[in-house]
C-alpha cells in the first residue's frame, strides 16, 4: 500500500516538497469541526465529513458525522499525528486527526485511515491528565513533529489565566509527555504557531486570556490588558523564547498577524463603534509561495494578493461573501466624502450568506479555496446572532492561479443550518491527504 496515496511505498506520509504536493491528487473529502457548544442546542460537537468530489452524487453534502462523547467541548482547530515533516520515515503514517476541544480542554484522537468516509474515535486525552502533568488548559493549535510527538498550543491554565499558557507535548501514542518550551520561556499570550526547522525558528501569535474571550468580546478587557498584541519568536527545537515583537495598538488582537498589508477600519453607522476593523481571522499562503489569502470576518470579504514581490504585495482578487455591511443590513460604511455604501453579497443556491468568512483552506493545486464562517460560539452569538440560529455554511471559491482572481462557485454550498440535530457552527477544515495549513517540511 502506498503510504501517501500516489508515491513510492518506501516514503513516509505527505510529500517530499511543497511543489510535489501541488501535483498530488485532488481533494475528494473534507473533515470539518462542527460545534453545538454555546449555541443552546444540548448536543455534542462532531467531526463532519463533507464530499467535495464534483463527480459524486453526494457532492457538497455532509456524508458522515462523528459526535464526541461529551457536551460543551467547542471543537476548534485540528492537526495530524504525522505529516510531511515525517516524509523520510517509512514507519510513520498519517492516520489520526488530533482534535483539541478549546473550552473543555479535552484532546480527541480520531482514526481517519480505517474508513476515511466514516472516521471513528480512537482515544480521548482527558483535561485532568493534561492539567496535572503540565498545568495547561484551553488547547488550540496542533502540529505533528518530525520526532513523532504532537505539539499543541494551550491558551491558559484551568482558571483561564493567560499567564498559565504554553505548549503541550503528546507522544506518538497520545500520552501526555510534558511541556515543549523551557521553564520560564512561556509566552505572555499564546494562540497559533508554526515551526520552520530550516531556520531553527518557531513563531507564535497572540489571542487573549480564556477568562476574557470565552465570555465574548468586551472592549474593557482590551483596556485591562487581557488581549495580546505580540509575536513570539522561539528557537527550534530548543524551546527558548528569543524575541517578542510588540505590534503596538494597531496590533491588538492579532488573531493572525500581518504587517505587510493593511486593512483600514471602515467608518460606519449603526454599529457598536464608529469604526469597524476587518478582523483578519485566518490567512494562508499557496504552496508555490505566489499568493496570500486572508479573510475579514467583520467586513465580509476574502482577499487574494500576489506576493511574488514580497515588499509590494498586489491585490489580485476580492469577493464579498457575508459580513456585517452587506446590503440589507442596518449597518452602513461611510466614505471620506460622507457617502454611504454596502457591498453586494450574492445568494448561493437561493441561500443568503450568513456571518463572515472565518477559516479558509486551499486545495493543493491552489485552484479551490474553501471558507467556513464560525469564529467561536460566544463571538458568533455576539456579532452574528443569525449564524447561531441558522447555522454555518461552507463556500468554495474558484481561483485564477495564472493572473489572479476569485470567483464564488455557485454549485457548492454546504448548509450546516440543515443538520439533523439543528443548526451547527462549522470551523476548521482538513483534507485526508494533508493540506497547505497543516503540513510542514523539514
Amino acid at each position: 500500500e502506498m503510504s501517501n496515496g500516489h508515491g513510492c511505498c518506501k516514503s513516509g506520509p505527505g510529500y517530499a516538497s511543497p511543489l510535489e504536493a501541488m501535483s498530488g491528487p485532488r481533494e475528494s473529502l473534507i473533515y470539518v469541526t462542527a460545534v453545538y457548544a454555546g449555541t443552546g442546542i444540548e448536543k455534542p460537537d462532531y467531526l463532519a465529513t463533507v464530499d467535495v468530489d464534483p463527480n459524486s452524487p453526494t457532492y457538497s453534502k455532509v456524508i458522515h458525522r462523528l459526535p464526541v462523547p461529551y457536551l460543551g467541548d467547542e471543537l476548534h482547530h485540528t492537526g495530524w499525528n504525522s505529516c510531511s515533516s515525517c516524509h523520510g520515515d517509512p514507519s510513520a503514517e498519517r492516520r489520526f486527526l488530533i482534535v483539541p476541544a478549546l473550552v473543555s480542554g479535552r484532546v480527541y484522537v480520531v482514526d481517519v485511515k480505517t474508513n476515511p468516509r466514516a472516521p471513528s474515535l480512537h482515544k480521548v486525552v482527558e483535561p485532568a491528565d493534561i492539567e496535572q502533568k503540565t498545568g495547561l488548559a484551553y488547547p488550540h493549535t496542533s502540529h505533528c513533529l518530525a520526532s513523532g510527538d504532537i505539539m499543541i498550543s494551550c491558551l491558559g491554565d484551568k482558571d483561564g489565566s493567560a499567564a498559565g499558557n504554553g505548549f503541550l507535548l503528546l507522544d506518538s501514542e497520545f500520552n501526555v509527555k510534558g511541556r515543549w518550551e523551557k521553564p520560564g520561556h512561556s509566552p505572555l499570550f499564546g494562540y497559533d504557531f508554526w515551526y520552520q526547522p530550516r531556520h531553527n525558528t518557531m513563531i507564535s501569535t497572540s489571542w487573549g486570556a480564556p477568562s476574557a474571550f470565552t465570555k465574548g468580546f468586551n472592549l474593557q478587557h482590551v483596556s485591562d490588558g487581557l488581549y495580546g498584541r505580540h509575536l513570539h519568536v522561539y528557537s527550534w527545537p530548543g524551546g527558548e523564547l528569543r524575541q517578542t515583537l510588540d505590534l503596538g495598538d494597531s496590533g491588538l488582537l492579532p488573531l493572525e498577524a500581518n504587517v505587510s498589508i493593511s486593512v483600514k477600519p471602515l467608518k460606519v453607522q449603526n454599529w457598536i463603534l464608529p469604526e469597524m476593523p476587518g478582523l483578519i481571522t485566518d490567512f494562508l499562503i499557496s504552496l508555490d509561495d505566489r499568493f496570500l489569502y486572508f479573510v475579514n470576518w467583520l467586513h465580509g470579504d476574502i482577499r487574494q494578493y500576489n506576493i511574488e514581490d514580497l515588499k509590494n504585495p498586489k491585490l489580485t482578487g476580492q469577493v464579498w461573501v457575508g459580513g456585517l455591511l452587506q446590503k440589507g443590513s442596518p449597518i452602513v460604511a461611510i466614505t471620506d466624502d460622507g457617502e454611504t455604501w454596502q457591498p453586494e453579497v450574492p445568494e448561493i443556491q437561493g441561500k443568503k450568506l450568513r456571518g463572515g468568512p472565518q477559516m479558509i483552506q486551499l486545495s493543493l493545486d491552489g485552484k479551490r479555496l474553501y471558507a467556513t464562517n464560525s469564529l467561536f460560539s460566544t463571538w458568533d452569538k455576539q456579532f452574528y446572532p443569525d449564524l447561531v440560529q441558522k447555522g454555518s455554511h461552507i463556500l468554495q471559491i474558484d481561483v485564477d492561479t495564472e493572473k489572479g482572481g476569485l470567483k464564488i462557485n455557485p454549485n457548492f454550498f454546504v448548509d450546516f443550518g440543515a443538520e439533523p440535530d439543528g443548526p451547527s457552527l462549522a470551523h476548521e477544515m482538513r483534507y485526508p491527504g494533508g493540506d497547505c495549513t497543516s503540513d510542514i517540511w523539514v
